[in-house]
């Protein structure tokens, strides 16, 4: 591991950026989602996610393609045509944190059993 004083703030304050980002809930649904699908429409999109927001929706979109994580192509029709669709750099981030997915499957019972025990302790304490 690198020292702190060794760390580039640039990347310091990318990596807790993209953190809060990928932590926010919708960036990772969008990754996935356009990694299955490949291109999507912004309806189409949003009828895949089911829960989010017109609003919550376009903001988080906006954002990761300010990141380069999507592309957006607005054809000139009428109505609209805008589609989404993952960048090279937005499908190596999803990548990063499948290794999240894997650990979680790894250690799923692990954890259960912990949330239990520690469950058991304080319902025992406040009793």
């Amino acid at each position: 591991m690198t020292p702190p004083t060794a760390i580039d703030p640039r990347i310091e304050a990318l990596v807790t950026d993209l953190i809060g980002r990928v932590a926010d809930k919708w960036t990772m649904v969008i990754l996935e989602i356009l990694a299955e699908k490949k291109t999507l429409r912004f309806g189409k999109l949003a009828e895949a996610i089911g829960t989010i927001s017109q609003k919550m929706l376009t903001q988080t979109l906006r954002t990761m393609e300010r990141d380069g994580l999507i592309t957006r192509e607005v054809y000139p029709v009428v109505p609209p045509k805008v589609e989404y669709q993952l960048t090279e750099l937005g499908f190596t981030l999803g990548t990063a944190f499948c290794g999240v997915w894997v650990w979680a499957a790894e250690n799923l019972s692990r954890v259960d059993q912990s949330r239990q025990a520690f469950d058991r302790r304080t319902s025992e304490a406040s009793q």
